[in-house]
């Protein structure tokens, strides 16, 4: 089945403002655009709902309601319970609300891996407890290809290790890990699992119960909806990890690990991902499904379509010769978030870009452990160029045209 990208593209309003009008949107790795039902629903809740929700009047209590029915819906999606989903201001806020968590667990001499493919926002909170004496242990990238080998793993597991932290995409190399074998290997070692799924979560939700990750990350702004992070906690480990947010609330799941409220109208407006999710799984299939399976089948469409673009790209940068192509040259297996290294710096070409209507983006993207363990100096940065399931064949073709322009 193909995907109705007519349908898909009505369902954003950035494709019909004047203002990006001839522009084409290469950097969905930072952010995505919007699409309507969470557009409607923030501006309602503003308009309407912007009261302290969960209250006895009639405004406050819808208020509330909108915002359980986002973390009821997403849930639902993922293949949790609503009490393991929290929402955060992002992702790496959530991250360090967690570290902090795991430090108050843990004891001096137990260990922590973390990788050198992670974005910071699944790294440096973690490397940070390194100073209260925790011992952080590198799983390192292969140096040519940026390829995380779970055999270099195992050497790094042993007893002391209480938790593995890695991502299921990285927003550079843009490889797929295998999530479910490395879960496997933590758990069989003992250890807990936290998956930053930034990167992948834009490209099909994940189902987390099969999954297996006792933490699993992501951000709705990249999802098609508000500036939100989305922390996902085993009940297990919830309930075993001292809290974080206020006193009189840590028996309240939603709140546990939340130190500050987050923004009430975007946890509100988070609902539109799942009203999308629906509406995209209403018109391509005749049946209804739980929500798991809706969000997988949905899931698929959209990797057959990004598959299918992403590979006469892979192939043109991929031939040529005044650029290094990073991560795999296959389109299966990996994301179509495509980074290049080339002699002039990331963000110089993104302007060229830019010129050619490319929206791209040119820096470290905050990955420059990954950057520099491939031999990249992070202040060079590299090109990037993003796209995900509302990305048009024309569009990529444009894209290939204007590097050819530009470069």
């Amino acid at each position: 089945m193909d995907l109705d990208l007519d349908f898909v593209r009505a369902q954003f309003p950035a494709f019909a403002e004047p203002s990006l009008a001839g522009q084409a949107h290469f950097e969905n790795a930072g952010g995505s655009y919007a699409c309507a039902p969470v557009i409607a629903r923030l501006e309602r809740f503003y308009r309407a709902r912007k009261v302290q929700p969960h209250g006895a009047f009639s405004a406050s209590r819808e208020a509330g309601a909108e915002m359980d029915e986002a973390r009821a819906r997403l849930a639902a999606l993922l293949g949790i319970g609503a009490d393991e989903l929290s929402f955060g201001p992002s992702t790496t806020q959530n991250v360090y609300v967690l570290a902090r968590a795991f430090a108050e667990m843990m004891a001096p001499g137990e260990a922590i891996v973390v990788t050198d493919q992670d974005h910071e926002a699944n790294s440096g909170p973690w490397r940070r407890l390194a100073r209260e004496g925790i011992e952080i242990r590198e799983w390192k990238i292969d140096p040519e290809t940026g390829h995380l080998d779970p055999a270099d793993l195992a050497p790094l597991l042993d007893e002391t290790v209480r938790l593995v932290c890695f991502p299921h995409c990285s927003n550079v190399v843009g490889e797929i890990n295998p999530a479910v074998e490395i879960t496997a290997m933590a758990h069989a070692a003992g250890a807990f699992v936290c998956v930053d799924g930034v990167s992948l979560a834009p490209h099909g939700l994940p189902d987390l119960g099969a999954l297996g990750a006792d933490i699993y990350l992501f951000s709705t702004y990249k999802t098609y909806g508000p500036h939100q992070g989305v922390m996902a906690i085993r009940r297990q480990l919830a309930e075993l990890l001292p809290a974080q947010g206020h006193e009189f609330n840590a028996g309240r799941s939603s709140k546990r690990f939340v130190p500050a409220g987050p923004d009430h109208a975007q946890v509100a407006a988070c609902a539109g991902i799942a009203d999308y999710w629906d509406a995209l799984h209403a018109r391509h299939f005749p049946e209804e499904p739980d929500a798991a399976t809706r969000a997988a089948q949905v899931g698929a469409l959209m990797r057959t379509h990004e598959t299918a673009l992403l590979q006469p790209l892979l192939d043109y940068l991929a031939g040529r010769n005044d650029l290094r192509l990073l991560g795999p040259r296959r389109a299966e297996g990996r994301a179509p978030t495509v980074a290049v290294a080339l002699d002039r710096p990331g963000a110089e070409a993104a302007e060229r870009l830019a010129g050619e209507g490319i929206m791209a983006g040119g820096g470290d993207f905050y990955a420059h452990r990954p950057l520099g363990a491939m031999g990249i100096d992070p202040a060079h940065g590299v090109l990037r160029l993003s796209f995900v399931h509302y990305t048009t064949a024309g569009e990529v073709e444009r894209a290939i045209a204007a590097m050819d322009a530009a470069l």
